[in-house]
């Protein structure tokens, strides 16, 4: 992309800036590797064929969460699509604008509020997914059958060590204490 440093670009400004400093590379290739795969994926399904339906990613994997995994309420949802609860909110009130999704109180419990495709949003899905899948081959193109297996199992592990470990490792590092408020767009003073 024009004004964007190459991958290559950016793996030697690294070295450059941080060889001297006792740090583990290979470790800090695959996280920055994987942010960065996980950027330029998205932004190619979101200017190819997500485009044509007018989604975003996020409403594309909200679609893809509650066509997989059926009604469900919106905190599963979320935490299924990896987003926040007040993030699902306007994507799934943008989703039921667009008539994709239905949302219905939860019949036991009047606190919580059930998602479902509609009939719409069902058909939808059937006719994208085939799409969505034509470009992740395209993405993995370059990998072996073996290599695609490899990789996934690789990423696999990682999101299992995050999911198992994470929140352990978080309080050592903050000696058991609650992480302090995000500062909400201000900048912290020098």
């Amino acid at each position: 992309m024009p004004g964007q440093r190459s991958i290559t670009e950016a793996e030697k400004l690294v070295q450059a800036k941080l060889g001297g400093i006792p740090i583990q590379h290979d470790q800090m290739a695959v996280v920055a590797n994987i942010h960065r795969a996980a950027s330029a994926v998205r932004q190619h399904f979101e200017n190819s064929v997500l485009r044509g339906s007018d989604l975003t990613w996020t409403a594309f994997v909200v679609l893809w969460v509650i066509w997989i995994w059926g009604e469900s309420e919106t905190r599963h949802v979320a935490e299924e699509a990896g987003i926040s609860k007040g993030t699902l909110t306007g994507v799934s009130r943008t989703l039921q604008s667009r008539g994709l999704v239905r949302r219905a109180d939860h019949p036991t419990d009047g606190r919580l509020v059930l998602l479902s495709l509609t009939e719409e949003g069902e058909a939808l899905m059937r006719r994208l997914f085939p799409e969505f899948n034509a470009e992740e081959a395209f993405v993995a193109a370059p990998l072996s059958t073996e290599e695609c297996r490899s990789t996934a199992d690789a990423l696999r592990r990682i999101v299992v060590q995050v999911e198992t470990h994470g929140e352990e490792r978080r309080l050592s590092l903050l000696d058991g204490a609650e992480p302090a408020p995000r500062r909400s767009g201000r900048r912290a003073k020098p």
